[in-house]
């Protein structure tokens, strides 16, 4: 499969992620985000399909004779999108359904790992609620952590402070209460405990090539304080980590283990690790790329983007596709009052003008353009993301244009450690 140079290119989605895809693939091509952001806007063109909306996605997809699709959420992914895509002759990166069942489904992840020997949490799957309770009573609350087994945008996992609170989780998710059929299911693993790690690879089918080690600050507030969110910041790479161990024993068994039942893997793998004192034990895959995480990555990434992902849809992926330079990048995500909860919307964000260094890129998440101009729409609002030859100095830029004098708005809320260090306290 080759590609024009002037390739026309559609990333579905209109996050953070997806606006940091689009600055790295369109260096060369057209870009046309579905449906994309008010940062989107300015290099690419805005489309209003929602990313569940498959076939509307797949009839544009052949009315404008892409050359390339790239899926960013999981949602799509869940739903067959690649499957649809595939079955018309359109060119999509991303796994198919089944393959996506590594996210979509923990319960069915976990006992994938079982099967193939992969190191992760010891873990129990409930339908029945009063099962679930009466295990719970008898485990360890403190040892335990309670998920969703399907979709959740990141939130779907609980880790209970206390029995009550464990019994809480268990009832809420069952009942559909609050995660609606993702909760449906859950599963009740053991609560490891050591640093957390994402490492993304690009996969064809056959071999795992992974991208730099990152690390993603799931909790609201300062010191990992407070509920999950869908990820207030990311850096990378995390220092002193044995990247070929973890090829080795998690990444490339996790392809062969997906080839050898039936579901071979193209596309990005996420593999959400704990750095525990036996080991990484996978804590959770994802089937695409991370949000935040791929806002620092695609900054450090040197090689092109788009025929490293061609090579993973043709089976063709090499070590060396995959080059990146040296320092670090720092992404803080800006949010807005309320999050993870409800949020306003409409709220005029100001300073964007004011970065001009080089070495930062503003990648927007939930914001709009109206008549008063870029306004908030969604929780996780805004991704400043730096680069520096040190984690220092990635951390100094990203931190030194937020706030007065820089990037604001009202209600605005962010962590001051993202990088593994306070700034400004």
């Amino acid at each position: 499969m080759l590609m024009p140079k002037q390739k026309k290119v559609l990333i579905v989605g209109s996050g953070g992620r997806e606006h940091a895809l689009g600055w790295k693939l369109g260096k060369s091509g057209r870009l046309y985000f579905a449906p994309g952001n008010a940062g989107t806007a300015e290099i690419g063109e805005n489309i209003p399909i929602p990313a569940e909306d498959i076939a509307g996605l797949s009839e544009l997809a052949d009315k404008l004779r892409l050359d390339l699709t790239v899926v960013g959420p999981e949602a799509p992914l869940a739903m067959g999108i690649v499957d649809e895509f595939q079955a018309r002759g359109l060119p999509i990166f991303g796994p198919t359904a089944a393959a996506a069942k590594l996210e979509s489904s923990k319960a069915w992840a976990a006992g994938f790992m079982a099967r193939h020997g992969i190191a992760h949490p010891r873990s129990w799957v409930f339908l029945d609620e009063q099962e679930a309770i009466r295990f719970v009573r008898r485990f360890p609350w403190g040892k335990m952590v309670v998920k969703a087994d399907g979709l959740a945008a990141g939130k779907g996992v609980i880790l209970p402070d206390g029995l009550e609170e464990a019994e809480a989780a268990v009832r809420e998710m069952l009942s559909g209460r609050s995660f609606g059929g993702a909760g449906r299911t859950i599963v009740i693993q053991e609560r490891l405990t050591g640093p957390e790690l994402s490492v993304l690879a690009f996969c064809d089918g056959k071999s795992a090539v992974p991208l730099l080690p990152a690390r993603d600050y799931k909790r609201i507030g300062d010191g990992d304080r407070g509920p999950n969110t869908g990820g207030m910041g990311a850096y990378a790479p995390v220092a002193d980590i044995d990247i070929r161990e973890i090829h080795r024993t998690i990444l490339q068994p996790t392809v062969e283990g997906m080839r050898k039942e039936g579901y071979p893997y193209k596309g990005v793998l996420y593999a959400g690790l704990m750095l525990t004192a036996q080991g990484p034990k996978v804590l959770e895959y994802n089937a695409r790329f991370g949000d935040p995480e791929t806002q620092p990555l695609m900054l450090l990434l040197k090689s092109d983007l788009a025929p490293i992902l061609l090579a993973c849809m043709n089976g063709t992926l090499e070590p060396e596709m995959v080059r990146f330079r040296p320092g670090a990048s720092v992404c803080v995500v800006l949010a807005c009052a309320g999050y993870p909860g409800p949020c306003a919307k409409g709220v005029l964000i100001e300073g964007l003008d004011t970065v001009r260094d080089p070495n930062i890129r503003m990648f927007h998440a939930g914001t709009l353009l109206n008549d008063r101009g870029v306004v908030t729409s969604a929780g996780r609002v805004l991704g400043v993301t730096a680069y520096g030859e040190t984690i220092e100095a990635a951390i100094r830029r990203a931190y030194g244009v937020i706030g007065s004098g820089g990037v604001r708005f009202e209600g605005m809320q962010y962590r001051r450690d993202i990088g593994g260090q306070a700034y400004g306290t």
